[in-house]
């Protein structure tokens, strides 16, 4: 009887080890197209460097926040 309890737990370890390492595989992303390089701005008022797209535009240039656009003047 402590054989077949025994067997039942190495079983169920088993099955739970196997169906977990099967969902985290199904998890990464497909295999496609890697992203696009993305050009990069320098903020006007402190100098940083940042993705065009998360970029504020302002008269001046771009900044890195609206904050920088205001303390550097540019009221658009």
């Amino acid at each position: 009887m402590k054989y077949l309890v025994l067997l039942l737990v190495v079983v169920g370890v088993l099955w739970f080890a196997r169906s977990r390492a099967g969902k985290l595989s199904r998890r990464s992303d497909p295999p496609g197209k890697p992203p696009q390089p993305q050009t990069m701005v320098s903020c006007v008022h402190c100098g940083v460097h940042l993705p065009r797209g998360d970029a504020i535009d302002g008269a001046q240039g771009p900044y890195c926040s609206e904050a920088h656009r205001l303390a550097h003047g540019d009221r658009r």
